[in-house]
């Protein structure tokens, strides 16, 4: 836990993600990185000089392999409450759309519900769980496919909702949170969503580490240059909200 909640710091207190009061909801998905997510955030609430409060907020797809006993005792060993949120995002985006692409719109569906269910809830700030590996694919998705130069920032405030996002674990490799899922023998849901192994995401990520067997420090170079680049939310020095 000790290296995971050094990437958590750093992030948090690099971006200002988290003030006295929050109320912060982590959208727990039941994967690794949600789970991880949850657990440095608990921890890191007990000797973290500015109080705020985590709550647990799942959105229930539909699919069949969700485990709502699951992540239910999942918070409750480790004194998070627990809210879960009943949807219909796979009869829309599977069976009534048949989406030949679903990501991006069972993403938007199930953003939609967690900003809801975090106002509801009384939180101002949700805590999403991507990591550095994750910033990188995604700076790739835009590249490739959008013909942009962009990734999602660490953290970013909603007009509409008047909700902050936050993202902790943005310095934390992927090889990391896998390696602190395995030493602490901690269960995760082992499927939570029908795309993985087969999205676009998974192109990138194959992209990556090809490059990655040329250039050994080919993330490293990535990731400095988002940190550098005028992307909206990346720049510390204008990012006090």
């Amino acid at each position: 836990m000790q290296r995971i909640l050094s990437y958590i710091r750093k992030a948090v207190d690099d971006y200002n993600m988290i003030e006295t009061g929050d109320k912060i909801a982590v959208g727990l998905s039941g994967g690794k990185d949600s789970i991880t997510l949850l657990m440095g955030l608990k921890a890191l609430q007990r000797f973290y000089d500015k109080k705020f409060e985590v709550i647990a907020i799942s959105i229930n797809p539909g699919f069949e392999f969700f485990n709502s006993n699951f992540l239910k005792k999942t918070c409750t060993d480790i004194g998070v409450e627990y809210i879960e949120e009943e949807s219909h995002i796979k009869e829309i985006v599977f069976d009534i759309r048949n989406e030949k692409n679903p990501c991006s719109l069972c993403a938007n569906l199930r953003r939609g519900i967690l900003n809801s269910t975090a106002i509801r809830e009384g939180c101002n700030k949700i805590a999403l769980g991507h990591n550095e590996d994750d910033v990188l694919e995604t700076f790739f998705l835009n590249l490739l496919y959008g013909g942009n130069i962009n990734t999602f920032a660490p953290i970013s405030y909603m007009d509409r909702s008047k909700v902050t996002l936050i993202r902790p674990l943005i310095y934390a490799p992927e090889k990391s949170i896998k390696t602190f899922i395995k030493k602490n023998n901690i269960e995760v849901m082992p499927k939570c969503c029908p795309m993985d192994g087969i999205s676009k995401r998974e192109n990138m990520k194959k992209l990556i580490w090809d490059f990655q067997k040329e250039i050994p420090n080919v993330k490293a170079n990535i990731y400095g240059a988002i940190k550098r680049s005028n992307i909206k939310g990346w720049n510390k020095k204008n990012n006090n909200l």
